[in-house]
Parts: structure tokens; C-alpha cells; sequence
């Protein structure tokens, strides 16, 4: 295991930003969220969560996917380049890790999502232990340590200094290519240790760290989704799409054209099945009421999506719907709501 000192990490973010772009917590007009690493960047490495995952680093908030050009009476498609260029992500906790690998599950399954998979392929991920995890955070409900994030290098800071661990090639590779600037340290793993048993027991108080998933799975599609509750819940529900606009996992998107004036480019971005013309077709939308449009994102978080995944839960407990919601609802909210019903079905 090797370390830096917190005041030398500016040294290691140039060193790392010669070789390959290099995306990390940039705070910009008071909000944090990652953002390509410059001189001038105001990093912010002690906001525990930025305010959007960092998923649009592999699936971008927006992407053109190729342009169409006339050309007198010829029409020519330019495909959009995939990602060449290697690069890094410091400092993505590990529900935010987690919801790559239910990304993954959807982009690079057959037929593989070529944009996407490109961008995993060059990408080189260093996690960041959460140091003081808080009240809205429930990532142990779905099987995520944050005290031992797994990615290709996982980084812990204590104090003012920052452990690192190699744990793929790819972090190996990295590790090598910084060699000068990181130092072995072979009392680090006892001071990993503690550090990971202090995360962990301030997840144990942790409001949510207790809540149950009984009766949530892919084998009770049909009795959660005539369930009454669903009646109410969903009332101060405003559509406004905030939480999967700030969800790890979301990967709706729409594609649409855009007449540049010297072509048309075909794009896609992020879209909200909270949105009422979500999947619009041409008789109109299948889901016609805020009522189907609130129940779909639920269900698909915990029936649907598990379901399909070999039990995996389309949701890591990161918090950010909990802290985000105008309306105070939230995936907490449902989840004790069915809780409250005697476990109902």
C-alpha cells in the first residue's frame, strides 16, 4: 500500500492529467459534482456526495451519435468517434462504483452499447472511502461497503494523508506511472483498518442502514404492482424528474436530431420516466397517468430490474433521491410504506 500527503495531492493530479484527462469533485457556483481536473479547478474532495453522480463520465448527460450531411442530392452519415483517449476518475465513493455495475448490466449486454463500453474500457476508476457517511446514506441495504470500495485503485484519507491501494492492472498501471510521487507505507494497512472499523460503525447508527427489503424481488411483480398503496404515494409526486436526474443508476434516454445548420446531428440524453411524455409514441403515452409514471420507478428499481439481474437491485442507497426531493419522497419512503402494511404483498 502507498500514501501522499493531502498537500501534495495537487502535484499528483498534474502528474496524472499529463498522461490522460483526469475527472474528479470540482465545486463550481457553490454545488460539487466531477468535472475535468484544470489548474484553476476548485476540487473539493471532502463533499461526501456530489450533487449528480459521476455516471455521465461513462454515460454523458449528452452525446451526439452521428450527423447527417447533404450534399446536393447526396445524403452522408458521419458516425460520432468512440472514446479513445484514456483517463481517470478519482475520487467516486462506492455507491457511486455500484451503480456502474448495474449500468454495465444494461449498456454491455448484448447488443453491447458501443459508446458506452468504449468509455469503460478507457476509464481507470480510484474510490474514496467515505470518512463520515451521513444520516441520508443507506448503501449497506444493498450489499455496498463504503469503508472498502472496490475499483481499480480504492483510497482512503486520514487526516491529511492519503492511502492508496492498487487493485486491477489498470490501477497497477496507474500506480506505476506515479511511482515518484506516492510513497510505500508498510504500517498503512493497520491505519486502513481502523479507519475502515470507524467508517463502519458510524454506519451502523446510521438512520436507514437497517431497512428491510422483505417482500421486495423479482418474484412479486404482479402483487406489488396492484397494490393499493400505490394510490396515495404517488400524490405529492411534482414530476419534476429531479431524482433520476441525480440517481447512480437511471439510463433512460431519448434520442433526438438537431439541425446544426450545416447538418443534422442525432443525439441522445438523459431522459425521466417521471416525465409524462416519456416514450411517447404514436397513439400517445402507454403510461397515461402520474400514477403508472411514480409506480414504474419503483418497481423497476426493486422488481423489474432484479428480476432480470440475478437478484441485483437497480438502486446502491446512495441518498441522493432522500436529499434531493421537493417533495420528500423517495425510494426510503416507499420501501417503509409496504413496511408499514404488515409486509404486504
Amino acid at each position: 500500500m502507498y500514501k501522499i500527503a493531502k498537500e501534495n495531492l495537487t502535484a499528483l493530479f498534474q502528474k496524472i492529467a499529463a498522461q490522460q484527462e483526469l475527472y474528479l469533485p470540482v465545486k463550481t457556483a457553490g454545488q460539487v459534482n466531477f468535472g475535468v481536473w484544470t489548474d484553476d479547478a476548485q476540487v473539493d474532495l471532502d463533499t461526501l456526495k456530489s450533487v449528480k453522480s459521476p455516471k455521465d463520465v461513462f454515460f454523458p448527460q449528452s452525446e451526439t451519435l452521428y450527423t447527417c450531411i447533404k450534399d446536393g442530392r447526396k445524403l452522408k452519415i458521419e458516425p460520432e468517434a468512440l472514446k479513445e483517449q484514456s483517463f481517470v476518475v478519482f475520487g467516486m465513493k462506492a455507491c457511486d462504483i455500484k451503480g456502474v455495475e448495474v449500468l454495465d448490466r444494461v449498456f454491455l449486454s448484448d447488443p453491447i452499447d458501443t459508446f458506452y463500453a468504449a468509455r469503460r474500457d478507457h476509464g481507470t476508476v480510484v474510490a474514496l472511502a467515505c470518512h463520515e457517511p451521513e444520516e441520508s446514506c443507506f448503501c449497506k441495504v444493498f450489499g455496498v461497503d463504503c469503508a472498502d470500495p472496490v475499483a481499480d485503485v480504492a483510497a482512503w484519507m486520514i487526516e491529511d494523508t492519503l492511502y492508496w491501494k492498487p487493485v486491477t492492472k489498470k490501477g497497477e498501471a496507474l500506480t506505476a506511472s506515479l511511482e515518484e510521487l506516492l510513497t510505500e507505507d508498510d504500517a498503512a494497512e493497520a491505519k486502513v483498518e481502523a479507519e475502515q472499523a470507524a467508517i463502519r460503525a458510524i454506519v451502523e447508527k446510521l438512520p436507514y442502514s437497517h431497512l428491510s427489503l422483505e417482500g421486495w424481488n423479482g418474484d412479486v411483480l404482479m402483487e406489488k404492482f396492484n397494490s393499493g398503496l400505490w394510490d396515495e404515494l404517488y400524490k405529492p409526486c411534482l414530476a419534476c424528474g429531479t431524482c433520476t436526474f441525480v440517481c447512480p443508476t437511471c439510463q433512460c434516454y431519448d434520442i433526438k436530431d438537431y439541425n446544426t445548420g450545416h447538418g443534422v446531428q442525432r443525439y441522445r440524453c438523459w431522459d425521466s420516466c417521471m416525465y409524462s411524455d416519456f416514450t411517447m409514441m404514436a397513439h400517445g403515452n402507454n403510461r397515461t397517468t402520474q400514477k403508472e409514471r411514480f409506480r414504474q420507478r419503483f418497481m423497476h428499481k426493486l422488481v423489474y430490474f432484479p428480476a432480470n439481474n440475478d437478484g441485483m437491485y437497480s438502486c446502491v442507497g446512495c441518498g441522493r433521491c432522500v436529499e434531493k426531493c421537493p417533495a420528500a419522497l423517495n425510494i426510503v419512503k416507499v420501501i417503509k410504506a409496504f413496511q408499514k402494511q404488515g409486509g404486504e404483498q
